[in-house]
């Protein structure tokens, strides 16, 4: 019960926190430099009988708080409006589906490539601390975190698909064979990112797992090496990296804005820099309701994670 109310707590905050975003994104929006209205007029004259339809359409005539209100009825349904100039009269919704495939697959990818080889590295160097192989490790890691993602995608563009030319270096390629292999140079940059914070978490946690006192006694006990790593440490490391999903979310999200435009990739990230770009207040609203909707989600998803990981948080957890 006490779980239950604990989660049901934190759903309503983020429910609390999507409504906030909605009305900053919405008024950020509508004080941006440009007008809704020439945006949807476009090259057409501004015929006063083109100017009151639009007006009465879009509600532009109204006040910012009525303009908002329409918004949210839509929004409760999902239903955000339709593109003003992205692609004109198309559903947000339908644009956000089509576009959304795309950056769900070079996500769950690069977050492939980060399980197997980040976490690895991360215990590796964590049992290996202060020999060559934690200094190797840690030298990279930090080297990588350090890059800003559009710097990381041109130069991994142009050594490994001009130079090398071992990656393709534009297309979606045909068949599940060439999209896996055409998404793989973006995969690798967005990992680069991700997996260089996810070895250095990965790293201090299980730094601090191998000092207590359980560790020393399953030593002395006789445990194969192998199982005192799976069993006691990795689980036990795996708490306060799971934790830190939230921040890699958000950190692929803002990477993946640049390296959708340098690999041309029509994702969700390209969508939201287009709809930016022309003052698509419908599509850029509803992208952002989109990504707001997953970060929650991801967060509630840690939190039951991290209660199935580790009992002691389920009695812990108190309802404030």
């Amino acid at each position: 019960m006490r779980i239950t109310l604990f989660l049901l707590r934190r759903l309503a905050g983020g429910l609390a926190l999507l409504v906030v975003l909605s009305m900053l994104v919405f008024g950020l929006l509508y004080l941006s430099p440009g007008s809704t209205l020439q945006v949807l007029m476009g090259s057409r004259p501004p015929s006063p009988a083109l100017v009151r339809a639009l007006n009465a359409k879009y509600h532009l005539n109204e006040p910012v708080v009525l303009q908002y209100w329409h918004w949210l009825e839509g929004a409760v349904h999902f239903n955000f409006g339709v593109s003003i100039s992205v692609e004109t009269g198309e559903p947000v919704t339908t644009l956000i589906l089509d576009r959304v495939g795309l950056s769900a697959e070079l996500a769950l990818y690069a977050l492939i490539i980060v399980v197997l080889v980040g976490i690895p590295l991360g215990m590796l160097a964590g049992t290996r601390r202060g020999r060559a192989t934690d200094r190797g490790i840690s030298l990279v890691s930090t080297a990588a975190v350090s890059a800003p993602a559009y710097v990381t995608s041109i130069l991994g563009l142009y050594v490994f698909g001009v130079a090398l030319g071992w990656f393709p270096v534009y297309g979606l390629g045909t068949g599940f064979a060439g999209r896996l292999w055409h998404l793989t140079l973006p995969a690798l940059t967005l990992a680069a990112l991700l997996g260089a914070i996810v070895v250095r978490q990965t790293r201090a946690a299980v730094l601090d797992v191998v000092s207590q006192d359980y560790i020393t006694f399953a030593r002395l006990r006789g445990l194969r090496r192998g199982r005192i790593l799976l069993k006691y440490t990795l689980r036990n490391a795996a708490v306060p990296v799971l934790t830190s999903a939230g921040i890699l979310l958000i950190i692929a999200i803002t990477a993946g804005l640049f390296i959708e435009q340098v690999f041309s990739l029509p994702g969700a990230g390209t969508l939201l820099l287009t709809a930016v770009t022309d003052k698509d207040i419908p599509t850029v609203q509803g992208l952002a309701m989109a990504l707001g909707i997953l970060v929650v989600v991801v967060n509630l998803l840690v939190d039951v994670g991290v209660l199935i990981l580790d009992p002691r948080t389920r009695f812990s957890t108190k309802v404030r």
